[in-house]
């Protein structure tokens, strides 16, 4: 059965190449928003501290909070992309990441060309593979495009594709990361329907989005992080709604 643990997850990483007269000012800059340690010369950033939470086969998991707050590289922990320091992270299940846009794409070969080398390595079956060749180049609505080089593609028609290879192999868990942010209006309606699609085959979701909207949609469980830490996690309305309303205070705290 399906399912993911993470207990007391620590992650970290050092800031290297930093000038500038001001260390603190300098790292700010990089990080806004991360919990930063800093020495004599060196900075390191706090990208995750004591995060736990579980889930179990079929829930839908949105993570929500500002750029720097651990969304990201706690999906890449997930994924087996990166270890945690300290604490543990237990997946049982096929984890499909959709983090890198670009991951096993060649830039001078075709669209159609592409189709193949990112799903071998998204660890897709022959059959899926065969599938994916005949119903991507419709659904991405890409026409003639799909016999042009990936270069040549706007950011739009990039997501299309690469959203498209990494929804068409099937898993256990699906690991997103503001996919549904790029592309335009059509396009985000167009995914959310084929999410659904996926999710349906798929057992266990964990997205991170700054759509709240988007989390409400489609997520039945909602992870709160701030500086790397997880403020709430709970039933998606409760906690969309408790961060809502701390954002509006922040809002006006700020206006006055």
């Amino acid at each position: 059965m399906t399912s993911l643990r993470i207990s007391n997850a620590y992650f970290s990483y050092p800031i290297f190449e930093i000038t500038g007269r001001s260390l603190k000012v300098t790292v700010m800059r990089q990080v806004a928003g991360a919990k930063l340690i800093l020495g004599a010369g060196y900075a390191k950033v706090e990208a995750l501290s004591d995060v736990s939470l579980s889930l179990n086969e079929g829930d839908r998991l949105g993570l929500i909070g500002h750029n720097g707050s651990g969304k990201s590289t706690l999906l890449r922990l997930i994924a087996g992309l990166a270890h945690p320091e300290k604490g543990s992270i237990e997946v049982r299940g096929k984890v499909v990441p959709l983090l890198d846009k670009g991951m096993g794409i060649n830039p001078e070969l075709s669209g159609r060309e592409n189709i193949e080398l990112p799903l071998r390595l998204l660890g897709a079956s022959s059959d899926e593979i065969k599938t994916a060749m005949e119903e991507i180049p419709d659904w991405t609505g890409l026409g003639p495009f799909i016999n042009l080089p990936f270069r040549t593609y706007s950011d739009g028609m990039k997501a299309r594709l690469s959203f498209a290879l990494c929804t068409a192999v099937s898993g256990d868990i699906l690991v997103l990361d503001e996919w549904l942010g790029a592309g335009d209006a059509a396009f985000v309606e167009q995914a959310e329907m084929r999410l659904t699609n996926f999710i349906n085959k798929n057992k266990t979701l964990v997205l991170a989005s700054h759509s709240l909207t988007l989390v409400e949609n489609v997520c039945t469980l909602a992870a709160w992080m701030e500086r790397g830490r997880l403020v709430m996690f709970g039933p998606t309305n409760e906690v969309v709604s408790a961060y809502r309303v701390a954002m509006h205070s922040q809002a006006v705290v700020a206006a006055e």
